[in-house]
């Protein structure tokens, strides 16, 4: 199983040849990828009356540099409250640098992870699930976010549904087999996200194009889910 996560740090390893433009905040295309997923999160607070946030406890599985618990605190969420994990050193060190010295920092792998059963009301993760190629591996993961998770709580889930025919290194994650991963789950989800690609092209031009674009439904990618546990 752990084989698996030494494939992913190579993986993310190669993605440094990438150049940084592309995910700029700056990037226009970024930009707007990035407000679109912060009013689909407000959304999901709204609809799934996640509030009051000053209680709620989080994780997030894959925290990166730490730019989605930005979004979390500046909704609401109490920085004690917050738990970030990475498997990479670097990144992790990262979000220390980025986030409030009050959140809770787990480095390595998110197997090792002991928090006990029905600890956190949502478990988060953004783009992790895609860069798991090892199914068996995706299972036990799953299986472990689900573990943590309270009565009535859920897990966030952001990732994109296509492949990328350019990059081997990333494999899509389908409403079917998220399904899968999460049986007998509640799952709500709405399709948000205009294909990166062309993102890059049309706000190129005028960066509101990519609401046009956007209004078009099949040009969407990601999935942001709400799988939630029954009380």
């Amino acid at each position: 199983m752990y084989s698996e996560e030494e494939e992913i740090k190579k993986r993310y390893e190669r993605r440094k040849n990438i150049s940084s433009d592309r995910y700029s905040i700056l990037s226009p295309a970024t930009i707007m990828i990035e407000q679109e997923k912060e009013r689909a999160m407000i959304r999901w607070i709204k609809e799934n009356n996640i509030e009051p946030l000053e209680n709620k406890k989080l994780l997030e599985v894959g925290c990166g540099n730490g730019t989605n618990i930005q979004k979390f605190i500046k909704f609401g969420f109490q920085p004690s409250n917050i738990f970030a994990n990475d498997l990479l050193d670097e990144r992790l060190r990262s979000a220390k640098k980025l986030l409030p010295a009050q959140v809770n920092f787990y480095g390595g792998s998110a197997m090792n992870l002991t928090f006990n059963e029905n600890c956190f009301d949502i478990v988060f993760q953004s783009m992790v699930f895609s860069s798991i190629l090892d199914l068996n591996y995706k299972s036990h993961l799953a299986e472990k976010m689900w573990h943590w998770v309270k009565p009535g709580g859920g897990i966030l889930w952001y990732d994109f549904i296509f492949d990328n025919p350019q990059n081997p290194d990333v494999k899509s994650v389908k409403l079917e087999e998220l399904k899968k991963l999460f049986k007998g789950a509640k799952i709500v989800y709405k399709k948000i996200t205009l294909a990166p690609p062309i993102s890059r092209i049309v706000t190129r031009i005028h960066p509101n194009l990519y609401y046009l674009f956007n209004s078009l439904y099949f040009l969407r990618t990601h999935l942001l889910v709400w799988i939630k546990k029954n009380e």
